[in-house]
């Protein structure tokens, strides 16, 4: 709405040529302070605390354990019987592709492309080949997938849940006060 109303001010101001005033400018630098703001405000807000670097977000099996992100973060699990698997090359290509969402929902990606490790979450989820399994903060398995999912898929099944759609809400609060 902003932007349209900036551009009729605009265009309005094009074809009928009149001799620059004070006002004017002020109006001006009115229109020019709203489409800024309007184009933050499209973007988002800034969060200081996202990764810089997609790779912040992706961390091996063999180092981590499930109940580390319990309450903390949501894992992504992506698994592979090699780091060469077609599948798994695109699914990390598609994760890496919007690090933004999902660093935004509380990501984290944990990969796993040594079946011969037997790591703790290997153990745990039982893969066979490519998995994909997306898990909620409270530990319980949202979804699993054997085939590659784009962010936008995994973040809408994010977005369903309960303790998600709690967040969202906490979030919308805080920003009106």
């Amino acid at each position: 709405m902003t932007r349209a109303l900036i551009l009729v001010t605009a265009m309005t101001l094009a074809a009928f040529p009149v001799a620059v005033t004070a006002q004017d400018d002020q109006l001006a630098a009115a229109s020019t302070e709203l489409a800024q703001a309007d184009t933050q405000a499209d973007e988002g807000p800034i969060d200081e605390t996202l990764p810089q670097d997609p790779t912040d977000l992706v961390v091996s099996a063999e180092d981590v354990s499930l109940s580390d992100f319990l309450w903390v973060k949501r894992p992504i699990v992506v698994f592979a019987d090699s780091p060469a698997d077609p599948r798994y090359v695109q699914q990390m290509q598609f994760l890496m592709d919007r690090p933004d969402a999902l660093a935004d929902r509380d990501v984290v990606i944990i990969t796993d492309t040594d079946p011969g490790a037997r790591s703790s979450v290997r153990r745990e989820l039982r893969p066979r080949g490519f998995m994909l399994t997306v898990i909620a903060k409270d530990g319980t398995i949202i979804t699993r997938k054997p085939r590659p999912w784009d962010v936008r898929e995994i973040t809408r099944s994010i977005d369903k849940q309960p303790l998600r759609q709690q967040e969202v809400r906490d979030r919308r609060d805080t920003l009106r006060e």
